[in-house]
């Protein structure tokens, strides 16, 4: 149990100087000078330090991604540590291009493995490719049966992905659909954007004049494609932007012009970020890092003047709304799980709580996975 003291908490809203008690891994009581009597209550000051909710990634390749250069350049899988260094506490798993040599078997067994050692963990069945890639051999039984798995992967305007048509989109995410009315669960089909010049056309016309609701299509990288994610959002649908500390400028245009309520931000970790030519070969590579997502949050604020509470709600809120967490997660309120963060006047990573288990605390690492 932990009582933190005099902390100025962001739900993501400023609600101003508070006190937070948190018991079996919940927020117990919010108010000002709070002052149980409690046995082996530990009193966390949190004096000049600000409470925001724990951070979520919908989009992490927990089992490692990469490959496009040879199997020597197969990503390694994602630890532990990164996330609580970079103040996650829930997490999306899922496959990049390489649906050959890694299995939704293992994603799931990864998914379950961080679960056990604290973290609030999902996953998506499905990669890259068409038809996807699944663990009972097909999309809705892998969403109907399988607790992690809360959606589906697919690649469209790249030229690594499948071609779906436009026909095979309606069906899966119909699918899709279908199974997540009978698991009570969001029913995702996120989309990894390419390039590609089409970029969501496809799917904005989908939106438009199918009866699937808008909600179940979920475009990520979509700051490649900036006039189509303000569409989107407009027509009630989330938008999922890569988080790039270099290229806040126009991620801060992207937001200020798009329906910022629809919009997510997410890392990309342990993917490869390949660099081609213009004939497509690839000439070098390397690793995504988790630090990059409150990297660029903190950027927006600092930089380019973002209100703490409209940035925040990109890893917070507005993400655990799309992936019916909500108020469960992205908020520090009264019944929410306690997933914290403590940021201090620099807006950097002091302390992190996930479901109510101290996992930094004054900027040192407390837990790690079992072999790091």
């Amino acid at each position: 149990m932990y009582l933190i003291k005099n902390a100025e908490i962001f739900s993501p809203e400023s609600e101003g100087l508070k006190d937070v008690l948190i018991a079996g891994g919940r927020i117990v009581a919010i108010d000002t000078s709070l002052s149980p009597n409690i046995p082996e209550l530990e009193v966390v000051d949190a004096s000049g330090l600000k409470l925001v909710p724990g951070f979520i990634d919908q989009h992490v390749h927990l089992i490692g991604g990469g490959g496009e250069g040879g199997m020597h350049t197969r990503t390694p899988e994602f630890r532990l540590s990164s996330a609580i260094r970079a103040g996650v506490t829930t997490i999306v798993g899922l496959l990049g291009t390489d649906g050959y040599t890694r299995s939704i078997e293992s994603l799931v067994a990864k998914t379950k493995a961080l679960k056990n050692e604290g973290l609030s963990v999902f996953c998506l069945t499905g990669s890259y490719k068409y038809p996807p890639n699944t663990l009972t051999g097909s999309v809705d039984r892998d969403i109907a049966f399988i607790d992690e798995i809360i959606g589906c992967k697919l690649a469209i305007a790249d030229y690594r992905c499948s071609n779906p048509t436009r026909q095979e989109i309606i069906r899966l995410a119909s699918d899709i659909r279908m199974a997540s009315l009978v698991a009570g669960k969001p029913g995702v089909l996120h989309m990894h954007v390419g390039a590609g010049k089409e970029g969501i056309a496809e799917i904005l016309d989908i939106v438009k004049s199918s009866n699937i609701p808008v909600r179940h299509f979920r475009p990520t990288h979509m700051e490649n494609h900036p006039q189509q994610a303000i569409e989107f959002t407009k027509l009630g649908g989330y938008v999922d932007i890569t988080a790039d500390p270099g290229d806040v400028d126009a991620l801060y245009d992207l937001i200020c012009k798009a329906d910022a309520e629809r919009l997510t931000m997410s890392s990309d970790s342990n993917g490869s970020i390949p660099k081609w030519n213009e004939k497509h070969e690839l000439i070098g590579i390397r690793i995504a890092n988790m630090d990059t997502l409150f990297g660029t949050i903190r950027l927006l604020i600092k930089k380019k003047g973002l209100p703490p509470d409209k940035a925040l709600s990109l890893i917070t809120s507005n993400v655990a709304k799309a992936l019916n967490l909500y108020p469960q997660k992205g908020a520090v309120a009264l019944g929410s799980d306690a997933d914290l963060v403590l940021l201090d006047s620099d807006f950097k990573i002091h302390s992190v709580f996930a479901k109510g288990r101290a996992m930094m605390r004054n900027k040192e690492v407390l837990v790690k996975g079992v072999f790091e």
